[in-house]
């Protein structure tokens, strides 16, 4: 066990030390840049095709608590130049789930009239981000959150949600279910759809499997319910943005910028082979716009 785990970490440096040039060329299949303005201008590129933004920042884990509000103070300002709504997702783990930080956030953006949105993480983060959530709720109505599909808890937290009026963002999950680790992707997803369908305030399909975005948006749709695509920026967006236009859906970019992107970028590269040929392909784009 000991050896095959030793060569498993050779094999992942290995892989890293090979794909680390490659990934910061093609770096914005990711994030834009490490900075706000690369964000904006991402952004103002999707509104000249119709698109609205998420903006988000991907801290460091050495980045204290301080300057990650400070990016995201910074995010909300910056979301209030662009022409189509935008908001902003948080990180709340970083921020301890300090209800003051988090009510500053929601302070700023109650006075822009946006969203703010709590991103989703490990399942153990998923009940003191509700707390929080509760402790700002007076601060600013407008609060958004991330289910992903493959928790057991994931129908209560959609309950919650539309219990207390708060707009939801359905993903398929990175983190496995302590309780059923091996719970398909795509059944806990429309669990989550079927829970929300004419219940809740709004719902953002975040989803790049084509499949997967027509049922949901379907079944969306049919319910009367408010619902968007939500895209990760330079993931494979054609066949997935013409189901959303089939539907006449809108479609959004979610944004990220910050000095995390190679870690981020790794990471979805060791878990899922297949984003080498969308890595490549970026490559190859780049250099032919040179």
């Amino acid at each position: 066990m000991m050896r095959r785990m030793v060569m498993r970490r050779k094999l992942r440096d290995l892989i890293q030390s090979a794909a680390t040039p490659l990934l910061r060329v093609a770096s914005r299949a990711y994030v834009p840049g490490p900075h706000l303005d690369d964000a904006l201008t991402l952004a103002r590129q999707l509104e000249a095709q119709g698109l609205s933004a998420t903006i988000g920042y991907f801290n460091s884990d050495d980045d204290a608590p301080d300057l990650i509000t400070g990016y995201d103070l910074a995010a909300i300002e910056a979301a209030t130049t662009l022409k189509h709504p935008a908001y902003v997702s948080i990180k709340v783990p970083p921020l301890l789930y300090d209800p003051s930080r988090v009510g500053t956030l929601a302070r700023l953006a109650t006075q822009h009239g946006q969203w703010l949105h709590f991103d989703s993480h490990g399942p153990e983060t998923a009940e003191p981000t509700l707390n929080l959530m509760t402790q700002v709720q007076g601060e600013h109505t407008k609060l958004g959150l991330t289910i992903p599909g493959r928790w057991v808890r994931s129908l209560h937290d959609a309950d919650w949600a539309i219990a207390n009026g708060v707009r939801v963002r359905v993903v398929k999950g990175q983190w496995a279910c302590p309780e059923h680790p091996d719970m398909d992707l795509r059944e806990g997803f429309m669990a989550v759809i079927e829970r929300l369908a004419g219940r809740a305030v709004e719902v953002a399909v975040a989803s790049h499997d084509a499949q997967l975005v027509r049922q949901a948006l379907t079944r969306l749709k049919a319910a009367g319910t408010p619902c968007e695509l939500e895209l990760l920026c330079g993931l494979p967006r054609h066949e997935v943005m013409a189901v959303a236009k089939e539907l006449g859906v809108p479609v959004r970019y979610y944004v990220p910028f910050g000095t995390a992107w190679l870690p981020y970028a790794m990471g979805q590269l060791l878990r899922q082979p297949r984003l080498w040929g969308w890595m490549l392909r970026d490559l190859l784009a780049s250099f032919g716009q040179r």
